[in-house]
């Protein structure tokens, strides 16, 4: 199955506010992804930015007005609503909401809008006042009973001079929920916690031990499981990642900290899946001052750190625990010897050093392992579609 935006059918509603700027990336972001992009503008929205723009990089004719003359775009509107996977009307303004709401029809805008039957994704844009006004509010809130999504602004500065609700969120806020509509929800209800990044192992107050994980993995399979649908923890190390929307982010620094985290917060889980790389020891004393560069040498003591995911395979009762294998050779062996002494349902092993596959790279090539004997090996790909899969094969062997 596909959750990427490839063939997507997505149809981007622009209406007239100043952050209408910022639909340009929005639309960049959505055909990076390989969608199919079509753009619906009001009168307004040409003030701000010009329909060539739209046109230039979705390829396909902006929809300006539902009666000019030779425009084809104008006539099909209604079958773009029909083959709609899903709609995103960014910035909808305090008029398009008011319309949506009153079930009004008089723009081409307002009148496709009435016709769609996909999921429909406001993202509101407006000054401060006129978003907290009592008829702004009764209206997104019929428009919430009504199904629609509504993404709540982000609170700052705004053009007018105000500062409060009313900025429209980042194009990559918005995309994340656009790709989130269109995911199954097939783990609706259920509890994942996910582990991520390396862990730091102080040795004096400026150096620590540590590992080259970008957290990326794990980041990944966050997301795609809150996409579809699980009330998604994610315990992280120290990285550079942005935070996951609408996951429950718990930030960590040594594998003690993350060990606490973990048992504090297993009990509740369906699903583990750890997939930080913890460090395996610790410094045995950490010096309370920087360590000088006073001789050629020098020797360090270090002592196990406990075993975390050997703990929570001790522990768990009707959880699913997935462990990764990050290995440099033998890696079936490994990981399937990992799997059985640590209690796992399920392992996902991948050999480190290529440029396309490790810690860094946006890329894997991963194969599962399974506690029934099975295993499966899937080509280089992204990790976003590697987190997709996998949580497809927990579905389809420990969850139906």
């Amino acid at each position: 199955m596909d959750y990427s935006l490839k063939d997507k059918n997505i149809i981007l509603g622009v209406c007239g506010g100043i952050a209408a700027y910022k639909s340009v990336e929005l639309l960049r972001l959505l055909k990076k992804g390989q969608a199919n992009v079509r753009v619906i503008m009001t009168r307004n929205a040409l003030h701000f930015v010009g329909p060539l723009t739209f046109e230039a990089l979705s390829g396909t004719a902006v929809c300006t007005s539902l009666f000019t003359a030779n425009d084809p775009a104008a006539i099909r509107h209604i079958d773009w609503a029909a083959a709609a996977d899903a709609v995103v009307v960014a910035p909808a303004t305090a008029n398009i909401i008011g319309k949506i709401a009153g079930g009004l029809a008089d723009d081409a805008l307002s009148t496709f809008l009435l016709a769609v039957t996909c999921p429909v994704i406001l993202c509101p844009s407006m000054n401060t006042h006129m978003y907290e006004n009592k008829a702004m509010q009764r209206n997104l809130q019929r428009l919430k009973a009504d199904g629609l999504l509504v993404l709540a602004p982000e609170s700052g500065q705004l053009a007018c001079g105000t500062t409060g609700p009313g900025r429209l969120p980042e194009p990559e806020v918005i995309l994340d929920r656009v790709v989130s509509c269109l995911s199954p929800q097939d783990l609706k209800g259920k509890n994942i916690l996910v582990t991520a990044g390396p862990t730091r192992e102080p040795v004096d107050p400026v150096r620590f031990m540590s590992n080259p994980s970008s957290g990326k993995m794990g980041y990944a399979v966050a997301r795609a499981a809150q996409h579809r649908g699980a009330r998604t923890t994610l315990i992280a190390g120290p990285v550079s990642l942005a935070d996951p929307p609408h996951v429950n982010l718990i930030r960590v620094n040594t594998a003690r900290e993350m060990a606490s985290a973990v048992f504090d917060n297993m009990d509740r889980a369906h699903v583990i899946i750890k997939a930080a790389a913890v460090s395996d020891y610790r410094a045995k004393e950490i010096a309370a001052h920087k360590i000088k560069k006073e001789n050629d040498e020098i020797v360090l003591s270090f002592q196990k750190n406990q075993d975390i995911l050997k703990e929570v395979g001790r522990r768990k009762k009707h959880q699913i625990l997935v462990g990764f294998a990050a290995e440099t050779q033998a890696l079936e062996a490994n990981a399937v010897k990992k799997m059985t002494e640590k209690n796992l349902d399920m392992i996902v092993g991948n050999l480190v050093g290529s440029p396309d596959s490790g810690f860094h790279s946006d890329t894997n090539t991963v194969a599962f392992f399974f506690k029934d004997g099975s295993r499966e090996a899937l080509d280089p790909m992204e990790k976003d579609t590697i987190a997709h899969i996998l949580l497809d094969r927990i579905v389809e062997k420990f969850l139906k």
